[in-house]
Formats: C-alpha cells, structure tokens, sequence
C-alpha cells in the first residue's frame, strides 16, 4: 500500500532560519505549487515541505537523503516527466515539477 509522502499540512524536515533576502522561486511538489529561495537544492526545496524526499524502493520506507555530496544514491527524486535527478546537487528552478513517487511504470 502507498503512503502519502508529501504529508501535506505537516512541517518539513528542513526549517529555513537565515537568508531570507534571495529571490524566490517556485515549483511544482507533487502538483502543489511551492515556494523556496533561489540558490536552494532541490533537497532542501522538498525537504522544506515534506519529511521525506522518496520512498525506498525496496520498502515502505521513507528516504531523505544520506551523503548530501552526490555519492549514495539515496536523493534521487523523479520530475513528472519521468526523469531522474539527484536532489542533493541539482539547483531548484523555476517551474520545476518534482514528485515524492515514481510513476507507476518505475520499476
């Protein structure tokens, strides 16, 4: 059974305290349009609305990141067009539509 990652409604796992004064930029978490600063990683975008970035693949659960450099593979996040992308490298941008889940063809 699929669990509701996004946990909408619920603090993310990430509490922004500083840099207030960047530019915003917004994007698409599982359909819902957000907002975070611009410079942020995709890491810290998701993780700003939701406890979790992905379910494990071998389980029910959740991942949010391990190395945070790009080494271990557990910050894959998938966008809506099917693509992968590593969440702990790859910059927030501008229309960006990221999901928690993978499609249903996703093996």
């Amino acid at each position: 059974m699929s669990q509701d990652l996004s946990l909408a409604g619920e603090a993310g796992r990430i509490v922004r305290l500083a840099e207030q004064d960047r530019q915003p930029v917004r994007f698409l978490l599982d359909g819902i349009e957000r907002q975070v600063l611009a410079g942020d990683t995709v890491l810290t975008a998701m993780l700003a609305f939701s406890r979790i970035l992905r379910q494990s693949e071998f389980g029910p659960e959740g991942r949010a990141g391990f190395c945070l450099m790009g080494a271990c593979q557990d910050c894959w996040v998938w966008q809506q067009d099917g693509t992968r992308l590593r969440a702990c490298s790859t910059l927030v941008a501008n229309g960006m539509s990221l999901m928690t889940q993978a499609s249903g063809d996703w093996p």
